[in-house]
């Protein structure tokens, strides 16, 4: 029982229970088979439209109307099959871009996912809408991601609904130089952080969140947590989903998963002129070594693809690869191939990813609380380090207060005594000048007497005086 899940991913108006989406694999590795089954998981099952003719009789007589036919026929099988959400898979460097665009929009797909180049010009974003499908573009910058919306809010008036970030640990045609795909500026757990905070002025502009989905090298449940913790809303994941009984590839393309280490996943140089990942095997060997596989080809399905100077036909090699024929082709892989060890069912494998991404979100709170208690305790220790010092200085204060207020104590007992002094003194010289005015007051009658009479002669001898 799982007691801890996965969180919802809202896209737009729809939203996924679980914030996987399954990446479109081409050619014809990912058709309804598999889409479905991961649909009816509640995740996003994912038809990737590139060479889906080759699975028709006729692609080597018309292969853009069979690529056309095929990729109507499995929308509508996948529909059948489930009621989840489906998407499709179209590079928009493909010759027919906009005629497996509009089978989609015509067949009211859930969701566009539109890589291989940036989906800005002639997109026709009113009929897109008006069939209620979210447009996702598939980017590998933040620059790339700005740039797309820029365009879309100049000229339609209007954004895409999600984005996906797809680093250098994808598999297949990679949107990154080959001498880059190791740079740690490149890794996908800097480039999520940087697409979010450059989405963040559409979403303010547009009054919409816009999920943005990592992609590249997730392989587990703790993998779909780390980036759901860097500000992903949900996950891309394709290498997994090969190795399923439900995955439209033949059995012997499932075993070359289970069978690869990692020294044989291999970055090479495509026809095209991208590099790619893939398991190396005979085939890409001869590629390598100059040895021309090129029998024939039914339509020019990619403008840059020179068949002249091939090696081989890239659409060709993935359709044998497919079949099973891997002495004729080879398999695309992500980085994370050599850690599949088994072919399971897509329930199984949404039922160990639910797991992984417990465990790793109990684990994570286990390591929480570890470092929240360390952090107590160190909290702890500083508060008592702090309290003993505060004591000991309070000591200190104490002891210094101690005597200054001695040295006050003594000053006040002193003036004390001096005061008590000069009250005594004045007490006696009080006492003395009493004593004095008491005499006086006795005296005072015979005085006054004495007085009266040396007056009165005074008065006479005055008047007897001879006038002047």
């Amino acid at each position: 029982m799982i007691f801890f899940k996965m969180p919802k991913m809202n896209i737009g108006k729809r939203s996924l229970a679980l914030p996987i989406v399954q990446g479109g694999m081409g050619v014809g590795i990912s058709l309804s088979n598999l889409a479905s089954a991961v649909a009816a998981e509640g995740g996003m099952g994912v038809i990737a439209a590139n060479g889906i003719g080759m699975i028709e009789p006729d692609y080597y007589t018309d292969g853009q109307a069979a690529n056309i036919r095929a990729l109507r026929s499995e929308i509508r099988r996948a529909r059948s099959k489930s009621s989840g959400l489906i998407g499709i898979n179209i590079m928009v460097a493909a010759k027919d871009f906009q005629q497996l665009l509009d089978v989609s929009i015509e067949e009211k797909v859930d969701a566009l996912f539109m890589g291989a180049g940036l989906p800005i010009k002639d997109i026709p974003v009113a009929k897109i809408r008006a069939a209620n499908v979210l447009v996702v573009p598939i980017v590998s910058s933040a620059r790339a991601a700005e740039l797309i919306y820029k365009y879309w809010e100049k000229n339609y008036h209007d954004i895409p609904d999600a984005v996906v970030v797809e680093g250098p640990l994808a598999g297949g045609h990679l949107g990154f130089k080959a001498e880059k795909l190791q740079d740690a500026d490149q890794a996908l757990e800097v480039l999520v952080p940087q697409v979010v905070a450059a989405l963040e002025q559409f979403e303010k502009k547009f009054d919409r969140k816009i999920p943005v989905i990592a992609a590249g090298g997730i392989y587990s449940g703790e993998d779909i947590l780390r980036f759901l913790h860097l500000g992903a809303q949900g996950v891309q994941m394709a290498t997994r989903f090969v190795a399923t009984e439900e995955c439209d590839a033949d059995i012997r393309f499932k075993e070359a998963y289970v069978a690869c280490n990692a020294e044989d996943i291999v970055i090479i140089k495509s026809p095209v002129g991208l590099p790619g990942r893939a398991i190396r095997n005979h085939f890409l060997d001869n590629a390598a070594a100059g040895i021309r596989n090129v029998k024939r080809c039914a339509w020019r399905c990619l403008e840059q693809c020179d068949i002249q100077h091939a090696d081989y036909c890239i659409s060709a090699a993935l359709d044998n690869a497919r079949q099973g024929l891997l002495d004729q082709g080879f398999a695309f892989c992500g980085a994370n191939a050599h850690r599949i060890n088994e072919i399971v069912t897509v329930p199984a494998l949404f039922n160990s990813l639910k797991h992984e991404y417990e465990a790793a979100l109990v684990k994570n709170w286990v390591t929480l609380k570890d470092e929240y208690m360390k952090a107590i305790e160190t909290g702890l220790a500083g508060l008592r380090r702090d309290y003993l010092q505060t004591r000991k200085n309070l000591c200190r204060l104490g002891a210094e207060y101690g005597k200054a207020w001695e040295r006050k104590i003594n000053s006040i007992i002193e003036e004390y005594q001096k005061t008590r002094s000069l009250s005594d003194m004045l007490k006696n010289e009080y006492e003395s000048a009493f004593e004095k005015l008491n005499q006086l007051k006795e005296r005072f009658p015979e005085k006054l007497a004495e007085l009266q009479a040396i007056f009165r002669q005074f008065q006479a001898d005055l008047i007897l005086a001879p006038t002047i």
